[in-house]
């Protein structure tokens, strides 16, 4: 069994899972540990970029918008958080279905999965707008929200053309379907795709192909490649891990992935929660930095 980490920039790290050092993970189907923890992990104190500075950059979004460079682009920011638990202690007492814990550097606790392969068949499940459940009628708000249709569409045609490089019979199986997830106290309805192609003798070259579909759509935006460069120029801040995937792998019948979102870095002595969303013609700023920051939680 092999683990792979790649950053947002495609930096790779690979390693067999036995040889692993203070890197801990859990994927819905196995895990390189047994920690938990009767602690409750909360967030003390939030220090987001200001309004002003969000707005700039949003205003540069919409302008590459309107030219035509982009039509939709996630855009993120790190928020300087304090909490009452160290990086282990959160990732001990986190809930997600995909968790990372990387040499105290920083922790995942991330409720998307990139791709999946089951034999020669690879899946993908972009996942695109969040809505508080505990809002009346939550579930028909979020899915006849025509700024969040169009999102969830755009990410998932991208996703389907990235299956498209690398696999044959491309095909959406499932379009916008509910998950609810856990924010901190808060119940989320998250809205997700499922998306799947098939390959060819993936076994030999399954680096290169995970490699092919980065960065994450979900997490960029399309057309990819010119939004990735908007992205790098707006933002003006290293994503690093943030954005990035890391998966496991047994080289012969599967492999499981997650987009590292959800993350909390360790720089200094100092956290940092990097947080975001996908900004279209459509969005409004305050609403967005909003969401950047109701982002910034623990899932406990």
């Amino acid at each position: 069994m092999k683990f792979f980490l790649i950053d947002f920039n495609g930096n790779t790290y690979v390693e067999k899972v036995n040889n692993l050092q203070n890197i801990y993970f859990s994927f819905p189907s196995f895990s390189n540990h047994n920690f938990k923890s009767g602690k409750k992990c909360f967030i003390i104190q939030k220090s987001p970029i200001s309004y002003l500075k969000y707005k700039k950059a949003f205003n540069k979004v919409i302008k590459e918008i309107k030219k035509g460079n982009t039509y939709l682009l996630n855009l993120t920011f790190p928020t300087k958080i304090k909490t009452n638990c160290s990086l282990m202690e959160i990732f001990a007492s986190s809930q997600a279905p995909f968790k990372l814990f990387f040499k105290d550097r920083f922790v995942c606790f991330s409720p998307e999965r990139f791709v999946k392969i089951d034999n020669n068949k690879i899946y993908t499940y972009p996942m695109k707008g969040t809505i508080d459940a505990s809002i009346k009628n939550a579930k028909e708000k979020i899915l006849t929200n025509t700024k969040e249709m169009a999102e969830h569409t755009m990410v998932v045609d991208l996703l389907r053309n990235d299956l498209g490089i690398i696999g044959k019979n491309v095909k959406v199986n499932k379009f916008r379907f509910i998950d609810k997830i856990k924010a901190g106290d808060k119940e989320l309805l998250q809205v997700s795709s499922e998306i799947e192609a098939t390959l060819n003798n993936w076994q030999k070259n399954w680096i290169d192909i995970i490699q092919q579909m980065l960065p994450a759509g979900s997490v960029t935006g399309t057309p990819k490649k010119k939004t990735v460069e908007i992205i790098k120029q707006t933002e003006k801040y290293h994503r690093g891990f943030y954005t990035g995937i890391f998966g496991i792998t047994d080289e012969k019948t599967f492999l499981d992935s997650a987009v590292i979102i959800r993350y909390i870095e360790k720089k200094d002595g100092l956290f940092y929660y990097k947080s975001g969303g996908g900004i279209t013609i459509d969005s409004d700023p305050k609403d967005e930095y909003e969401e950047l920051i109701k982002k910034v939680y623990i899932p406990n």
